[in-house]
């Protein structure tokens, strides 16, 4: 059984974060498997990955990562703050400290589904413009991707342009990662 949070089949119907979340088991170290397009990914083509830390002030410590085209790695810090009243729903800034006053610099992360171990997760916003499909291990099942997909189509997401940024394990016909040399198709 997964925790998964109500959905409504439609852009136009409100989106919903899952129920519960326990941040100390969510922290720590993720794969991304997918995501829609952000231009802040564009130089990224494999081993994308996010780390979550729990601070004493109560934020979370976030670090982005990915390999890119060169080879070399690139890596961005950031903080993410709880939204009172909401345990799956966070704001994220990526800009630096002195101008988290500015909401414009925040933006939102909900965990929309989760699975009950806490293997793997869709992330995603309010606005369906940013997803992401994260898991523990830096592949997934082709089946478990596919409902992931599933869901994500019944909240309301376009998925046409969706990169698959990591591979996916158990079936020779589903979409896989790009092979070795090949960039994840960007726009």
């Amino acid at each position: 059984m997964h925790r998964t949070a109500p959905c409504t089949a439609g852009a136009a119907g409100p989106m919903a974060s899952v129920e519960q979340l326990d941040l100390s088991r969510y922290a720590g170290h993720w794969h991304e498997i997918a995501h829609l397009p952000v231009s802040y990914q564009r130089r990224c083509v494999d081993d994308i990955t996010a780390h979550y830390t729990l601070r004493s002030d109560g934020t979370i410590g976030v670090r982005n990562a990915c390999r890119a085209r060169d080879g070399g790695y690139i890596a961005v810090e950031g903080v993410a703050r709880q939204v009172e009243g909401f345990p799956a729903r966070f704001q994220v800034r990526f800009a630096p400290g002195w101008l988290g006053w500015l909401p414009l610099v925040w933006a939102d992360y909900w965990v929309l589904a989760l699975d009950e171990d806490y293997q793997w997760s869709l992330v995603g916003e309010p606005g369906r413009r940013y997803l992401w499909i994260l898991a523990r291990e830096p592949s997934m099942d082709a089946g478990t991707f596919a409902a992931l997909r599933k869901r994500a189509e019944d909240m309301g997401y376009d998925l046409s342009d969706l990169v698959i940024a990591a591979p996916l394990r158990g079936d020779a016909d589903a979409p896989g990662r790009p092979a070795d040399g090949e960039a994840p198709a960007t726009p």
